[in-house]
């Protein structure tokens, strides 16, 4: 089964997915990174490819979570694959993390959701990243106090932005 054979999964496209990690040289190397909304994983797998120290991928399609972990040994990597609701596990218990994938289904308000709930809960380490994915036609949801629009870009109909969330004074 190949992953574009999943309803609903929309892997990020190269072309984003390498100015992404150009970004991200430096900061991904050792980072603990969360794919939240993973679907088919590109770009947690592309993390550890660049040297991660680990990935946390929250898919809710059971089909998507089952390819992800294929794909997952078929490279040898090991991750923690978890099939649930992404907004969920933002209830669970915190873990810090470096840097966050947020890609959203399209047609939803997750994007908002997701980013309130990374904030509020406290689950962004000491100078987190967050990438953040929507479509290129659609305005930005209102950004959570203290983040920084680090980087952005357009390819094509996808609208792409790194935030950055510096670490408070004190």
């Amino acid at each position: 089964m190949a992953i574009a054979d999943v309803a609903g999964v929309r892997p990020t496209p190269d072309r984003v997915r390498e100015t992404l990690f150009n970004w991200l040289a430096k900061p991904v190397e050792n980072a603990v990174c969360l794919d939240l909304f993973a679907g088919s994983g590109a770009l947690g797998i592309e993390a550890l490819s660049r040297g991660a120290a680990s990935v946390v991928f929250v898919e809710k399609n059971r089909r998507a979570s089952s390819h992800l972990l294929d794909q997952l040994e078929v490279i040898g990597a090991e991750a923690e694959v978890v099939c649930g609701d992404a907004l969920k596990f933002l209830q669970g218990p915190v873990r810090k993390f470096d840097i966050v994938f947020l890609d959203p289904p399209y047609q939803s308000t997750l994007l908002a959701s997701a980013m309130q709930a990374l904030e509020a809960n406290g689950w962004l380490g000491k100078d987190a990243f967050v990438y953040a994915e929507k479509p290129a036609r659609e305005p930005l949801p209102g950004m959570p106090p203290g983040w920084v629009l680090w980087r952005d870009s357009k390819a094509g109909q996808v609208g792409y932005y790194l935030f950055r969330r510096p670490h408070p004074p004190g």
